[in-house]
């Protein structure tokens, strides 16, 4: 199926939002992930369902200053 993530289209097998953070490799409990604006907590991330066409945004803390 066809998502954009982050912005950018990506071409997935992944069903869910937990399946999909395992396929494109982003990996830690302190992610933040929203689906089509919505914000997925970390606990609900297996059972949300993932569609052709939906915009994921997956955010992670940066070091610097």
């Amino acid at each position: 199926m066809k998502l954009t993530v982050n912005g950018q289209s990506h071409e997935v097998a992944a069903g869910t939002l937990a399946a999909l953070l395992v396929e494109l490799d982003f990996q830690g409990g302190w992610l933040a992930t929203a689906l089509n604006g919505d914000v997925v907590p970390t606990q609900e991330r297996d059972s949300c369902r993932l569609t052709d066409g939906d915009r994921i945004e997956i955010l992670s803390p940066m070091k610097g200053g």
